[in-house]
């Protein structure tokens, strides 16, 4: 009796799974948001800012291809400029998160043991906590507005990448070569800098792309909550707060630009875990 094994996965069948259908529309869905967060103009010319009480509450249509709010605006235009506002919340908190989470897991995993152990608990004790319920103290201890949502999110998102800083630095640092580096007598200092670092940074970027949606939510959320930019901004979670009351009327004004929110954070949420896969060697 003989059984059949499965063929070996070949480099050119590696290949072909990026081009799978949901990888390439994430990528498409990734670069159209992209576009829009840097020239919206090139989608939408209109002025999302302008309104026109005799054009509200219109249904899509070829003139208006998402219809209009409210206020006459149109919510297409709107949705395509709320891209630069929610994908910049996004990717600035992101950023902060991983600076100052990187920098706390990093000296939790050089640091002697009893500093260890304190930034250890507290990094714990942060985790235990929903990221929405630590941002949402956060600001109420500061005020509303885009600045604010952007460090709470970040104060919300570092102990994530903390902890995995510190498991990577930990993990690297009783490597062989680092040993043997110690054992030269290389400083604390440059061997941080010529050995850890490189190797702690590599899969941050990808846990970032992943993470670039989540913060995204977050921040939409927030920005429902009124916690976030204040209209007339068109950032999607204010735009989700504004037409609330509207569904019956004109369901077109939320559920519209909540499906880009939506299909937005599942493209990036795809994408890295493709990367994610694709950097731990299973293709």
């Amino acid at each position: 009796m003989t059984i059949a094994l499965p063929a070996p996965v070949t480099a050119g069948a590696r290949s072909l799974r990026w081009w799978a259908p949901g990888i390439v529309a994430a990528v498409i869905a990734v670069l159209l948001v992209l576009i829009a967060a840097i020239v919206p103009g090139a989608l939408a010319g209109a002025d999302p800012l302008a309104a026109d009480p005799f054009a509200a509450l219109q249904a899509p249509s070829a003139h208006h291809w998402f219809g209009t709010d409210q206020l006459g605006r149109d919510v297409f235009t709107r949705t395509v400029y709320g891209a630069r506002y929610s994908l910049a919340i996004g990717a600035a908190s992101t950023l902060l998160s991983l600076i100052v989470g990187g920098l706390v897991g990093l000296l939790a995993g050089l640091a002697p043991r009893w500093i260890d152990e304190v930034l250890s608990r507290a990094l714990d004790v942060l985790s235990a906590f929903p990221e929405v319920l630590l941002a949402l103290l956060f600001i109420a201890f500061t005020e509303p507005g885009t600045t604010s949502l952007v460090l709470a999110i970040a104060l919300a998102f570092a102990p994530r990448y903390g902890r995995i800083v510190r498991a990577q630095t930990l993990q690297v640092r009783r490597a062989g070569y680092v040993e043997q580096a110690v054992t030269f007598g290389l400083s604390r200092a440059r061997l941080a800098w010529r050995h850890i670092l490189p190797n702690v940074l590599g899969p941050l970027p990808i846990l970032a792309t992943i993470g670039l949606g989540t913060a995204i939510v977050n921040a939409s959320a927030l920005s429902f909550l009124g916690m976030g930019p204040q209209p007339p901004t068109p950032e999607w979670g204010a735009m989700l707060s504004e037409s609330r009351n509207y569904l019956r009327v004109a369901w077109w004004s939320a559920i519209l630009p909540g499906a880009t929110l939506t299909f937005t954070v599942i493209a990036l949420t795809a994408l890295g875990r493709r990367l994610q896969r694709w950097f731990e060697g299973r293709h």
